[in-house]
């Protein structure tokens, strides 16, 4: 293998890793909006409830 092709084959498995890493932090920091998003529903519901 020439150096080059070595030099390729391990810039594509640096990228693919920086890719998984990516989906990782989006599907964690989706769960993180989606509970904060829960919870202020859930903070109005009961300033709603509390008004009545």
């Amino acid at each position: 293998m020439t150096p080059q092709k070595i030099i390729g084959l391990v810039a594509i498995k640096v990228l693919l890793l920086a890719a998984a890493i990516g989906v990782v932090f989006m599907m964690v920091g989706c769960n993180t909006v989606r509970g904060i998003g829960e919870d202020v529903e859930k903070a109005g519901e009961a300033i709603q409830r509390s008004t009545r």
